[in-house]
C-alpha cells in the first residue's frame, strides 16, 4: 500500500478521535515533537506547561517511520509542531495534510550553519571531515495549511538521487545538526521562541527554562572538549553504520566514514563497502561502532574483514529508553563521547 493510501486510511480511523479531542488542561500547550531527541529538548523548555507528544520514540528510526492513527490526532490538535527539518522527517508532510494540522511548524535547524549533504552524490564511503562548512539561509516556519508539497524547511528541496538505491532521500543539507552541542543550543532557542509565540502568558517560564538548560549545555560542551583532548590527532577516524555524525566530526575534530548514506534506509553497495574496508585498513581507522537504530550486519562484516573491534554502541537519531544510557540529549552526548574515547584509548 502506498504511503498516501496508508495516511488516508489512518485519517479515517482517527476521525472520531479528532472530533472528541480536548486539551489536557486549561493551560497546557499541546506540542508535537517529531522524534525523541527533539521531544527531550521540548520537555526541558516546556516543563509542566506543555502536553508533549513525541511521534518517533526511543530507539526508533525517523528515516523509516510510518505514522499511526494516534499521530493524526496529535497533529490535528497541536498548538505547536517541532520538527528538525531538512527532509529528516519524510513522513511529516503527508501526515500534516492527512491530520488537518493548523499549528505552524517550527524547523529547529533555523540558524544552524549547515553542512552539505555529500552523501547525495552517493560516494562509496560517505566520508565527512571536520573542515566541511557551508552557510545557509532557510525558512523556520510555515503553516501546515500550505499542503503536503511543503516540508518544514521548504527552502531545501531534495537533490536527485540514483533511483537504483531506492531510499529515503535527504535534501541538499545534512539534517543531523543536533550532534553538535552548540547546534542543540540553537534548537533550544528556537523552541523557546515557538512556545512564546503560542503562549505569551507562559513566555517568562519558557525563557527561564531555556536559559537554565543552556547553562547545562555550555557545561556539557566544555566536558566533551576536555574528554576528547586526550585523543591524538592520528587516532580520530571512526566508522559508523550510517552517515549521522558529520556535525559531530566538524565540531570535535573527527573523521567519520559510513557504508550507508545519511538515511538508514539507503543501501550500501558491494563496491562501496569494499572501498570502505580498504580505507579502514589503509588509514588505520581508530574505532568501529554500532548505532542504536541501525542493523548491526554491516558493522559486523566490516569488523570481520578488517579485524577492527567493535567499540560499542553510539546513539545517533534517537535516544535510548528510560532505563538506557542515553535517555536524554545530555546523557546521549555524554555517552557517545565517553564510548568513543574509551574505545580509541582502549580503556
Amino acid at each position: 500500500m502506498s504511503q498516501s493510501k496508508k495516511l488516508a486510511a489512518l485519517a479515517g480511523a482517527a476521525l472520531f478521535a479528532l472530533a472528541g479531542a480536548q486539551p489536557a488542561s486549561a493551560q497546557a500547550l499541546r506540542v508535537v515533537a517529531t522524534f525523541s531527541i527533539i521531544g527531550d529538548l521540548a520537555r526541558q523548555v516546556g516543563g509542566d506547561r506543555i502536553a508533549l507528544t513525541t511521534l518517533v520514540g526511543p530507539d526508533s528510526d525517523a528515516h523509516t517511520y510510518e505514522p499511526r492513527p494516534a499521530d493524526l490526532k496529535a497533529i490535528g490538535t497541536a498548538d505547536v509542531i517541532l520538527a528538525n527539518g531538512l527532509d529528516m522527517e519524510g513522513f511529516l508532510p503527508g501526515l500534516i495534510q492527512a491530520g488537518g494540522a493548523k499549528a505552524p511548524i517550527t524547523a529547529l535547524t533555523d540558524g544552524v550553519e549547515l553542512r552539505l549533504n555529500q552523501g547525495g552524490s552517493e560516494s562509496p564511503a560517505h566520508a565527512h571531515e571536520a573542515h566541511d562548512h557551508d552557510a545557509h539561509d532557510h525558512e523556520a516556519h510555515h503553516h501546515a495549511g500550505q499542503g503536503a508539497a511543503h516540508e518544514a524547511d521548504p527552502g531545501h528541496a531534495a537533490d536527485s538521487h540514483d533511483r537504483a538505491h531506492a531510499h529515503h532521500a535527504h535534501g541538499k543539507y545534512d539534517p543531523h545538526a543536533w550532534q553538535s552541542v552548540p547546534n542543540a543550543r540553537i534548537y533550544v532557542g528556537n523552541i523557546a521562541k515557538a512556545f512564546c509565540a503560542a503562549d505569551r502568558q507562559g513566555c517568562p517560564v519558557y525563557e527561564a527554562h531555556a536559559r537554565a538548560y543552556d547553562e547545562k549545555l555550555r557545561a556539557l560542551q566544555t566536558q566533551i572538549a576536555e574528554n576528547f583532548a586526550q585523543i591524538p590527532a592520528d587516532r580520530r577516524t571512526i566508522i559508523t553504520p550510517h552517515d549521522a555524525f558529520g556535525y559531530f566530526a566538524r565540531e570535535y575534530g573527527f573523521k567519520f566514514e559510513a557504508p550507508q548514506g545519511m538515511s538508514t534506509d539507503s543501501q550500501a553497495s558491494a563496491a562501496g563497502l569494499a572501498t570502505l574496508v580498504k580505507q579502514v585498513k589503509d588509514e588505520k581507522a581508530a574505532a568501529l561502532f554500532l548505532e542504536n537504530i541501525s542493523n548491526p550486519r554491516l558493522v559486523e562484516q566490516i569488523s570481520s574483514e578488517t579485524g577492527l573491534k567493535v567499540g560499542g554502541k553510539l546513539y545517533s537519531d534517537a535516544l535510548s529508553s528510560a532505563d538506557g544510557p542515553a535517555s536524554t540529549y545530555i546523557d546521549m552526548m555524554r555517552h557517545n563521547a565517553a564510548t568513543i574515547t574509551d574505545a580509541i584509548l582502549a580503556r
